[in-house]
């Protein structure tokens, strides 16, 4: 294990190491042989990092690309200055003065030819300079500008994701972080692609300052004729001037493919391949123009028809691969073995829509349905309201429904549907209508209303009657709100809970510490934040949540008295759900009589307490419940009671009357005042 770790540890070194050694070869005279080998070396860095840009699938994932860019340029300067002091000490030598790098590229690569040398070097150095490097640089500023430009938005959307509770807070900090580099890195490569364009410069500089020195002191200082001098020092400073521009030309070509390449799937030859070299109709008319122009007189036929066959050949082969099935057809009687063993089963999604053909428009976007924006703004409204992520909803068509039906699941289950029509306009009687218009009778598919669905041309005499007019999508939407609501503590995992837990203890690790699991379990938790979610109590204040729980779970075991605790440190924020505009909290009360009754029925059992009452007692009384309630027509129906009660009653009355909230005295603040509407004797 220490050998594998040894070279991480001294991974520091390497960067130190590699600019002092820069910096030496500017100051130190070379041998020939050491700068063979550095030349060698820069080439094949050169190449590496050439091959590495067009092997790596997004940019960020070569992020140390402008500090080699950087180290790079400084070497070939570096190498510059070492070649240039050889070339001008030792240049009347002859050729090889300079190493077998140089002599080579000047003799073998230009023919020995100083002037083709010349126009080789001038022609390298302008396809760098003019094309790659400008390209590259001014791709590299808007590239930048753009990302830059694009943070805020790009990381409201990361947030706006978050509180929908389509990505997990792991998700979110992977995507900032990835977000922060592509920042960095664009931001780096404008600045860094500059170094390339102005190496380019500097080459071109340097050749005419080696020439003209190179010829003074071959002619006057060592008596050289002067073409001798000429060719000799020619040769050595186009030598040392290509052997240079070639590792440049490659780093300019890697920055620019850099700066082009957009986040995908797989690396540039295969985007290519797939691409370019994927569609046989264009092939086929490349080759058809080549073979016409090899037709032309004077133009080489051999070379325009080969290369026509070529490109016929791959449309030929790309044509007859489009038209293989991709799987041969099963043998008959293995599709359910191959079935069993193969295909895993699918996960039941939490939530679901499915819908009848007919209301497919609601769900595709490309024809206007807004079906999918609804369904994201719900989850992340009831996600802002509860504290509670909503998983996503999974919507799909089901032939098997009625075209105009849709039904809402919950873990795979049908909870809910309804029916729809497109073309129409559902209008809702709140109980003000003073006319009736003419339409197909309904029901509001949410909370079960007397309503009509109208022409759309009907909407404003509707709206006259006293109607509530919405379109389908809404109908829709506020349908799946309520179920989501109502469903709420079926979708809170265990996994979430640890989750919520978690993001608790990273402001507060004493408290989780404390709490889970020396106190309670995960599974505690969620059963508490389940009881307070099936009550339409938000969870979002989970710290004093778990502060309340550590207090109660100290001296009890029995699960109403967690939640009994918990509701009573969240007392402020429940009563303020349910209090009027004005600030005061309209209840039902029950009699002094009545409550004595019904604490006498308790009963202690190895589970807690139970409300033993008669079965006919406890329907004559959730009777005279409904009826208060709808003498008093009350906006938010809110019953008081004793704690003691308060979680039997609930319990006794949310079947019956699932928006009713039981409250007891001891969750409301001395603050709120309380008005007692009526009273259940």
């Amino acid at each position: 294990m220490s050998t594998q770790a040894a070279p991480f540890r001294a991974s520091f070194l390497i960067a130190p190491a590699a600019i002092i050694a820069v910096v030496l070869l500017m100051i130190v005279p070379l041998p020939t042989f050491v700068l063979d080998l550095l030349l060698s070396i820069d080439i094949g860095l050169a190449v590496v990092l050439l091959f590495t840009a067009i092997y790596v699938r997004q940019p960020t994932e070569f992020s140390v690309f402008p500090s080699l860019l950087l180290l790079l340029t400084l070497l070939r300067l570096a190498l510059n200055v070492a070649s240039t002091r050889l070339v001008l000490l030792h240049g009347h030598e002859g050729v090889d003065a300079a190493g077998h790098v140089i002599m080579a590229f000047g003799q073998f690569v230009v023919g020995g030819n100083f002037v083709v040398g010349v126009v080789v070097f001038l022609v390298l150095v302008a396809i760098q300079f003019l094309v790659i490097n400008h390209g590259a640089v001014r791709i590299s500023e808007v590239t930048a500008r753009f990302t830059l430009d694009a943070m805020p938005g790009r990381q409201m959307a990361i947030d706006a994701d978050l509180n929908a509770g389509i990505i997990t807070d792991q998700e979110a900090r992977a995507r900032r972080e990835r977000l922060r580099g592509e920042a960095d890195f664009y931001g780096a490569m404008d600045g860094a692609i500059r170094f390339t364009q102005r190496d380019s410069l500097a080459a071109v500089l340097i050749t005419g300052v080696n020439i003209v020195a190179g010829l003074i002191i071959g002619v006057a200082m060592h008596g050289v004729d002067l073409t001798t001098a000429l060719q000799t020092y020619t040769i050595l400073t186009v030598g040392e001037g290509l052997v240079t521009a070639i590792p440049a030309l490659l780093v300019s070509m890697a920055g620019g493919l850099i700066t082009t390449r957009a986040a995908a799937e797989s690396n540039l030859g295969e985007e290519v391949a797939v691409q370019l070299l994927a569609r046989s109709r264009p092939l086929a008319v490349a080759a058809g123009v080549l073979v016409a122009l090899a037709l032309v007189p004077g133009l080489p036929k051999a070379s325009f028809l080969f290369v026509a066959l070529v490109l016929g050949g791959a449309a030929w082969a790309n044509r007859r691969e489009l038209d293989t099935p991709d799987t041969a057809a099963p043998a008959p009687g293995t599709t359910a073995a191959a079935g069993d063993q193969g295909d895993p089963i699918a996960p039941v999604d939490p939530l679901g829509i499915e819908v009848g053909y007919a209301l497919v428009s609601l769900v595709d976007e490309t024809r206007g349905g807004t079906l999918l924006n609804r369904v994201r703004a719900i989850r992340r409204q009831i996600a802002t309201e509860t504290g509670l992520l909503v998983p996503p909803v999974h919507v799909s068509d089901n032939l098997q429904l009625g075209p105009r039906v849709y039904a809402i699941l919950v873990k795979g289950v049908e909870v809910a549907r309804g029916e729809l029509y497109t073309d129409r306009l559902l209008a809702i009687n709140p109980g003000t209508v003073t006319q009736a218009v003419e339409g197909i009778a309904a029901r509001e598919p949410a909370f079960g209303l007397p309503a009509v669905w109208v022409a759309q041309d009907r909407r404003d005499q509707a709206l006259a009657a006293g109607y509530t007019v919405v379109d389908p999508t809404t109908a829709v939407s506020t349908h799946l709100s309520e179920v989501v609501r109502t469903f709420l503590p079926d979708l809170l995992t265990r996994q979430q809970t640890k989750d919520m837990i978690d993001r608790v203890g990273e402001t507060a690790p004493k408290l989780v510490e404390e709490l889970v699991p020396k106190i309670v379990s995960v599974g505690d938790v969620q059963r508490v934040l389940k009881q307070l979610l099936r009550e339409r109590v938000p969870v979002r204040d989970l710290m004093t949540i778990l502060e309340a729980l550590a207090d109660a779970a100290s001296v009890s075991k029995d699960p109403d008295v967690h939640v009994e605790s918990v509701r009573t440190a969240l007392g402020r924020s429940i009563c303020r759900s349910y209090q009027g505009e004005n600030g005061e909290l309209a209840v039902l009360s029950l009699s002094p009589t009545l409550e004595d009754a019904l604490v006498a029925s308790l009963t202690r059992t190895d589970r807690g307490a139970v409300l033993a009452l008669d079965p006919n007692r406890a329907q004559a009384l959730a009777s005279r419940l409904a009826e208060a309630l709808a003498t008093e027509d009350l906006a938010q129906p809110v019953l008081l009671c004793s704690p003691m009660l308060r979680p039997h009653l609930w319990r006794l009355f949310s079947r019956a009357l699932p928006h009713i909230a039981v409250l007891s005295h001891a969750e409301i603040p001395a603050q709120v005042r309380v008005v007692s509407v009526a009273t259940l004797d």
